[in-house]
């Protein structure tokens, strides 16, 4: 094993530059795949790997580990892009959406669209969903009561992406648990802490923002629209509710989570047969090839169209790539080699967990820079700094919390990124303007630096202080 050389800092760095590049003309400027300039890359990080004399065995090996590790994610994305195709079939999306529209009142429309978007990301997992579906419908009637867009896409990406965090559903939240080796209800609560006051702040600015753009008198044509074509294409009662419930219910008493969402799955075939009067075969048919309606309605028909197994293999793919990707930067050494800048810089200073929690959340942000997806970034958040929270004996639930305020809220703020290019291309407003709106974003982040430079809830013996900072 001494044949095999440790990569120099030059040596990563240009490595990391060829690898933006490949992944900023694929993305802005050629509009290839991100899978595609993922699977490229890895063959840049293959060819600095046998330069510092690794076999391509042994290479090789190391993205089947990669993709092993965090395997779990994409057998939950299976039994999720189930559940989304089954739950519009059943009404249970349409419900959820029907029902949030019933409390927006001009006043409060900002924190409306933040509390509704909330509300569908918990439910189904997904801030793209949750975006394609319920966002779009808060567009359309922030324009009819003249709020400016990109305020308006603030509001719909805070709501999306505290929902998406926060349940054990999504995908990114089953990932970052996995990778942080936790279990993902145990993962939720340790970022509860910080979410919740975050949440609490954000919804204050909101609503306070709301009263000068909106007044009384603000006509809700639109959400009415939007309501009566729920209301004359599915059966809307309490009743399509239940199915949610269910599955949180499940889920919150930690029973495994792919069990208890392809029972929910079922549940959504259930109802769409029951309250929803589809064929038995059409409504299992749906759990893979996903809900599609003809209403008629041209944007009810982009808000409901969606979910189904199929429609995640793109996901799914993206996931193993970044897995395969994460495994062989751990390999050659190019996380070592910032881990060990981190933490010498860790080392150094007395508050310890504040330096950590800077430590995580470059890491993650590092990883939708150069990775372009909020899954790169889950790898780069949790391998670079995962040693240093062992060797300092801090809970694994403080590097998950940190990844995920590192990570997943700032991919859609790089606007080569899978979450950037998306949000542009659904809310029809770019990057840059919707950036300096995603307030709760940004709260999260500074919420979660008071945190690790406070040392609270750093856990260990769970009494809320780092064991790092009372020896400080």
């Amino acid at each position: 094993m001494s044949r095999v050389q440790e990569p120099k800092l030059f040596e990563v760095i240009g490595v990391l530059v060829l690898f933006l590049i490949i992944m900023f003309l694929s993305v802005s400027t050629f509009a290839l795949p991100i899978q595609l300039a993922l699977f490229a890359s890895w063959f840049l990080f293959i060819g600095l790997g046998m330069k510092l004399k690794h076999t391509y065995k042994e290479l090789q090996d190391s993205i089947l580990t990669g993709i092993y590790n965090g395997l779990e994610a994409t057998l939950v994305l299976f039994t999720v892009g189930a559940l989304i195709g089954t739950w519009i079939a059943g009404g249970v999306v349409p419900g959820l959406i029907y029902y949030g529209l019933q409390v927006i009142h001009p006043s409060i429309f900002l924190l409306a669209t933040m509390i509704i978007c909330s509300i569908t990301a918990l439910a189904t997992g997904t801030s793209f969903g949750t975006v394609g579906t319920a966002g779009i419908a808060m567009m359309g009637i922030g324009a009819s009561f003249g709020v400016p867009l990109p305020l308006v896409a603030g509001a719909v990406l805070s709501g999306a992406y505290f929902g998406d965090k926060m349940s054990p559903l999504s995908d990114t939240t089953v990932m970052t648990a996995s990778l942080a080796k936790l279990d993902v209800i145990d993962h939720v609560k340790g970022m509860l802490r910080i979410s919740l006051p975050t949440y609490v702040i954000t919804g204050a600015l909101f609503t306070i923002v709301g009263f000068f753009y909106v007044n009384g008198s603000a006509d809700l044509s639109r959400a009415e629209e939007v309501a009566a074509a729920l209301q004359a294409n599915f059966n809307i009662g309490w009743y399509v509710l239940i199915p949610a419930v269910v599955v949180i219910t499940l889920l919150a008493m930690k029973k495994p989570s792919i069990p208890a969402i392809t029972f929910g799955a079922f549940l959504g075939i259930v109802w769409s047969i029951v309250f929803q009067g589809m064929p038995i075969i059409n409504s299992i048919e749906i759990a893979y090839t996903g809900f599609v309606i003809d209403s008629g309605i041209d944007f009810l028909d982009s808000l409901l169209n969606s979910g189904g197994i199929e429609a995640m293999l793109g996901v799914i793919a993206l996931i193993l790539l970044a897995l395969g990707l994460g495994g062989l930067m751990d390999r050659i050494g190019v996380l070592y080699a910032f881990s060990n800048l981190f933490r010498k810089w860790v080392d150094k200073g007395s508050r310890k967990s504040g330096r950590l929690t800077v430590s995580t959340l470059l890491s993650a942000f590092f990883g939708n820079v150069f990775g372009s997806a909020a899954y790169v970034s889950m790898i780069t958040g949790t391998k670079i700094t995962e040693k240093l929270y062992e060797e300092h004996r801090v809970d694994k639930r403080a590097l998950s919390r940190n990844t995920e305020a590192g990570g997943t809220l700032t991919a859609p703020m790089v606007p080569w990124s899978d979450a950037g290019v998306y949000m542009t291309a659904v809310l029809g407003v770019s990057t840059l303007q919707y950036l300096p709106f995603m307030w709760l974003n940004f709260v999260s982040i500074l919420v979660t630096l008071y945190f690790g430079y406070k040392g609270l809830y750093f856990y260990q013996d769970d009494k809320g202080k780092a064991d790092i900072d009372q020896s400080a």
